[in-house]
C-alpha cells in the first residue's frame, strides 16, 4: 500500500511543480508589463498562486486515484499502459494552456479563459495579429513541453503494483478513503466557506502580479463552468434596493437645450477608429505628434473631450456605440445573434425616418458575428474585405489596409444618388501586428496610428471639396482604448478615455464639449439632435437634455468595472471582489451605483 501512496504523492508533486515553474516563466516572458520585477515578486507570485495550483493538481490526480483504488482489488492491471492516454491528454492540456496564456497575455492583458472559444469559429481572424513563425514556435514549444511532461509521468508510474492480501485490501481501502478526503479538500481549495476561485490568489495592487499568480488551466476550466443564466449573475442587491440605487442614472424625457446641427436631416457618416485612445493625441513620440490630423480637426468641429468608451474589445464596443448598450465584462452579446437582434440601434431608427444604411469594414465581417449584428440592427448593405481584390485583401493581417478603404469610402459617397443616407465604417490598421505601408515612427505601434491618422486626414480634405460636404455629419470616435503608454492597464479610466469629434457642413459651429459622457450616450444624443425618439435606448442619455443632471461614466473590463463622476473614480474587480482603484473616496455611493448598473445590465441580458 505504501508504494501506491508514494506513487500518488509523487504524481501530485509533478503536477504541482510544473505549475509552479510556469509562473516565473510567464513573468519573464511578459516582463514589459512590469519591467522592475524584484526577486520577492517571483516568490510572492508562486506562494500566493499555490492554492489554485494545489486545487487543479488535485483534479488531475482524480483519475489515477480512482485507478489505484480499483487496483487494490485488481492488482494485475498494467497501470502504466492504462494511464498513458490520460498522460498524453493532460500533458497537452497543461502545456497548451500555459503557452497560449503566456503568448496571449501581451495582447489581451488578462488570463486565459473561455473568451478564447468565442473566436475559434474564425481562427484565421483570431490569429491575424501574429505571424506564422510566431504560431509555429509556440506550437513546437507546447509539443516539446507536453512530451517532457508525459515522459516524466511515465517514468514515475510503475507497470504493476504488489498484490495485496484481503486484510491489506481492507486497510488499503480505508487509507484511500482518507486520502480521498484530503484530495477533495485540496480540489475545493480548503475547508472555508469559499471554494477555490481566481480571486483567492489576488494579493497585489499591481494587476500583473495577480494575473501571474493565477493558474491558466484553472482559469480556463473555471470560466467554462460559469452559468449562462445572466439574470442570476452579479446579484449584488435585492431587487427593490437595486431599483432604488439605479433610479435616475439613465433618465428619459426632457428637452434638448443645445442644437449642434444646421439641419435635422443630415447625411451621417460614423467612423469608428480602431483602438484610438486619447493618449495617442496627448502623448507624443519623441516630441512629435502621433495624430496631427485628428488634433487639427478638433478645432474645426464639435470635440467631446470628456468622452469615455464602455468596453475593452471591438465586438462589445461596437454595440456600445451603435446600440447604446454597455459592453458586458464576461460575455459578448454580439456573439449571440438571438440576443443582439433585439437591441435598439442608430441605424434602425434612421431607417424609420427614411435613411438608407450601409456599413464598411475591410476585414472579415463575419468575425465575432459582426455580420449578423449589423444586418439585424438595421444596416441594409455590408461591404467587407471580400468585396476587394485579393491583392488589396493581403495589405494587412486583418484585411484591407486603411488608406484603401478610406479611398473606397470617398468614391462610394461621391457616387451616391440617394438623398438621405447613413454609413458606418470601422478601420482596422491600428491593430496588432501594426504592419502598415507608412514609415514615420520607428515604433511600429505609434507608426500604425500615425498611418491611420494620415489616411483619415487625406479623406477629410478630399470630402471637404465634395458637394456631399454641405449636408454631411461625420462622427469620428474610437471603438475602445489602447495601452499607450504600455504601462497603462486595461482597468484604468485613462484606457477608456477616447476621442469623439463631429465634423461636416451640417455642424453649426466649432465647439468643445466638456461634459462627462459615455460611448453609449452617442445614440440618444445624436437622435435627440435629429428630433428622433430615443426612449428605447435604456442605457443611453442625451447629454444636452434638461434631465441630464448627473454626469457619470461606466465601463467594464475583463470581469470588472469602473464608475467615474465629478467626485472621482472607483474601479472594482469582480474576480477579487474588491476595489482596486479608489480616487477621492466619498463613501460607497460610486461602488453601489456601478454594481447596480452591472446587475441591471445582466438582468436585461437574461431577458433578451
Amino acid at each position: 500500500m505504501k508504494k501506491r501512496l508514494i506513487f500518488l504523492l509523487t504524481l501530485w508533486l509533478v503536477f504541482l511543480v510544473a505549475f509552479i515553474i510556469q509562473k516565473p516563466l510567464f513573468m519573464i516572458y511578459n516582463n514589459s508589463f512590469l519591467p522592475d520585477l524584484l526577486f520577492k515578486d517571483f516568490i510572492e507570485v508562486m506562494v500566493h498562486g499555490l492554492i489554485l495550483d494545489i486545487s487543479i493538481s488535485g483534479y488531475l490526480l482524480l483519475i489515477p486515484f480512482l485507478l489505484i483504488l480499483v487496483g487494490i482489488w485488481f492488482s494485475r492491471m498494467n497501470i502504466k499502459k492504462i494511464l498513458l492516454p490520460y498522460y498524453i491528454l493532460i500533458g497537452l492540456l497543461i502545456n497548451a494552456a500555459f503557452i497560449i496564456d503566456m503568448s496571449l497575455y501581451e495582447f489581451w492583458n488578462f488570463k486565459l479563459d473561455a473568451t478564447i472559444l468565442l473566436y475559434m469559429d474564425s481562427p484565421s481572424n483570431a490569429l491575424a495579429s501574429v505571424s506564422w513563425h510566431f504560431i509555429l514556435i509556440r506550437l513546437v514549444a507546447a509539443l516539446l513541453l507536453s512530451a517532457l511532461t508525459v515522459w516524466a509521468l511515465v517514468r514515475i508510474t510503475p507497470s504493476t503494483l504488489p498484490e495485496i492480501k484481503l486484510k491489506g485490501q481492507i486497510t488499503g481501502n480505508i487509507s484511500m478513503i482518507l486520502l480521498g478526503g484530503i484530495l477533495f479538500i485540496s480540489m475545493r481549495g480548503g475547508v472555508s466557506e469559499s471554494t477555490a476561485n481566481i480571486g483567492k490568489v489576488y494579493f497585489s495592487e499591481k494587476q500583473f502580479l495577480n494575473h501571474s499568480a493565477v493558474n491558466p488551466l484553472f482559469s480556463f476550466l473555471y470560466s467554462l463552468g460559469k452559468t449562462e443564466d445572466f439574470s442570476e449573475q452579479f446579484n449584488f442587491f435585492p431587487e427593490e434596493e437595486r431599483k432604488e440605487i439605479y433610479k435616475g442614472l439613465y433618465p428619459k424625457g426632457g428637452e434638448t437645450t443645445q442644437k449642434l446641427l444646421k439641419t435635422e436631416r443630415p447625411n451621417i457618416l460614423i467612423i469608428l477608429l480602431e483602438s484610438f485612445a486619447s493618449t495617442f493625441m496627448e502623448i507624443p513620440d519623441n516630441g512629435e505628434d502621433i495624430t496631427p490630423n485628428l488634433k487639427r480637426l478638433t478645432n474645426e468641429g464639435i470635440f467631446f473631450n470628456n468622452f469615455y468608451g464602455n468596453s475593452f474589445r471591438t465586438d462589445r464596443a461596437l454595440v456600445s456605440a451603435l446600440s447604446g448598450y454597455p459592453g458586458a465584462p464576461t460575455t459578448s452579446i454580439m456573439k449571440s445573434p438571438k440576443k443582439s437582434q433585439s437591441l435598439p440601434s442608430i441605424a434602425r431608427e434612421l431607417r424609420r425616418v427614411g435613411y438608407t444604411t450601409d456599413f464598411l469594414y475591410g476585414g472579415d465581417i463575419a468575425f465575432t458575428n459582426m455580420q449578423s449584428y449589423f444586418l439585424s440592427t438595421g444596416y441594409q448593405k455590408l461591404t467587407s474585405g471580400s468585396s476587394f481584390s485579393s491583392k488589396e485583401q493581403a495589405t494587412h493581417a486583418w484585411g484591407v489596409t486603411d488608406h484603401i478603404t478610406f479611398d473606397h469610402l470617398y468614391k462610394s459617397i461621391e457616387e451616391r444618388t440617394d438623398s438621405l443616407w447613413h454609413t458606418g465604417f470601422l478601420t482596422l490598421s491600428s491593430h496588432d501586428p501594426f504592419v502598415v505601408p507608412f514609415n514615420r515612427f520607428q515604433d511600429k505601434t505609434t507608426n500604425a496610428f500615425a498611418y491611420t491618422d494620415n489616411a483619415l486626414g487625406s479623406f477629410i480634405e478630399k470630402i471637404k471639396k465634395s458637394p456631399a460636404w454641405d449636408n454631411l455629419l461625420i462622427i469620428l470616435l474610437a471603438d475602445h482604448g489602447y495601452s499607450y503608454p504600455k504601462t497603462l492597464e486595461k482597468h484604468d479610466p485613462d484606457f477608456f478615455h477616447i476621442p469623439m469629434l463631429w465634423l461636416g457642413g451640417a455642424v453649426s459651429e466649432p465647439l468643445q464639449i466638456n461634459t462627462l459622457m459615455n460611448q453609449t450616450d452617442l445614440a440618444a444624443t445624436l437622435l435627440a439632435q435629429l428630433n428622433i425618439s430615443h426612449y428605447q435606448f435604456e442605457f443611453s442619455r442625451d447629454i444636452f437634455s434638461t434631465v441630464y443632471s448627473y454626469p457619470f461614466i461606466f465601463y467594464s473590463y475583463n470581469n470588472g468595472f469602473g464608475f467615474k463622476d465629478s467626485t472621482g473614480v472607483t474601479v472594482f474587480d469582480n474576480t477579487a471582489n474588491k476595489i482596486i482603484i479608489e480616487e477621492s473616496c466619498t463613501g460607497p455611493e460610486r461602488l453601489d451605483k456601478g454594481k447596480a448598473i452591472l446587475q441591471t445590465l445582466y438582468d436585461d441580458l437574461g431577458k433578451r
